[in-house]
């Protein structure tokens, strides 16, 4: 049930989908004796749509998700294993055109390969099946294998989840799957954006995840205030970082997460690293 509300009343607030179905919705009433509601309607969901889509409204509402964990600390020793949450490839363009294809969270495959190449003895990952209300056979795991061993990483080491839904089942599933024992140390590989709702679920699973943060939306100090040349892009933004904050306040809700706005493990020695930021 959650899964289906979180891909239909989810998807329908998303200010891009409700804006426009705010002007829909207006555009009807001038039909009707209701024309002068209409008529505004129609013009507050354009104003709207234009100050999400130029304004730094995305900015400011990923700049928090993103700052919350900082970068990976690798002198704390190398790590037993690392996890790679699924959101970077289309299983349904890859099923389409016979290849991988991956999304706008490249860096998260990016990422992960580059940590199997510096530490060889950790196993990796991969945790995605598909996103879709209505699913299908194609499945983000069955084409990140082509993508790690194209990038020199060796078959052995994978360890694919393609069963997952949602980063809650990315949690609950890899848990199952690999069987982490005291001591060990994991890594988890996402958006830095997406992080804190991660940590959070991977926290109330009894499962000890060190973040490393990856592909940023935004850059910093001035950067955040920023106006988008293209309307499409901050709307993009916009969606993406209000997708995140409803995910956030629905697992809390849901008691899927122990707080709301999961931060930085207070009891891990503070990173001190940078991590080269990926544009």
């Amino acid at each position: 049930m959650f899964f289906v509300l979180s891909k239909t009343l989810g998807i329908m607030a998303l200010p891009t989908n409700f804006l426009i179905g705010l002007g829909l919705l207006g555009a009807i009433l001038l039909l009707t004796k209701f024309a002068r509601l209409g008529r505004r309607l129609l013009v507050s969901s354009v104003l709207l749509l234009a100050f999400c889509g130029f304004l730094p409204l995305g900015n400011l509402l990923f700049y928090p998700l993103e700052a919350r964990f900082p970068p990976w600390n690798a002198a704390h020793g190398a790590p037993d294993g690392i996890i790679v949450l699924g959101g970077a490839i289309d299983a349904d363009l890859s099923a389409a055109h016979g290849v991988p294809v991956t999304k706008l969270a490249a860096d998260r495959m990016i990422a992960a390969a580059a940590l199997a190449r510096q530490y060889p003895n950790a196993r990796i990952v991969f945790t995605g099946g598909s996103a879709n209300l209505m699913s299908n056979d194609a499945k983000e795991a069955d084409y990140a294998g082509a993508i790690f061993t194209g990038l020199g990483i060796d078959k052995s080491r994978l360890i694919m989840e393609r069963l997952s839904r949602n980063t809650y089942e990315n949690v609950s599933f890899t848990k199952a799957l690999v069987d982490p024992k005291p001591g060990e140390r994991w890594l988890l590989v996402t958006s830095a954006y997406h992080m804190p709702r991660s940590v959070g679920l991977f926290r109330k699973a009894g499962f000890a995840v060190e973040p490393y943060p990856v592909d940023w939306r935004v850059g910093r100090g001035a950067d955040v205030f920023a106006f988008t040349n293209l309307a499409l892009e901050g709307l993009g933004r916009t969606d993406a970082a209000t997708r995140e904050w409803i995910g956030l306040l629905a697992y809390w809700i849901a008691g899927r997460t122990s707080a709301l706005f999961p931060g930085p493990d207070e009891a891990l020695p503070p990173p001190v690293a940078t991590v080269r930021q990926s544009g």
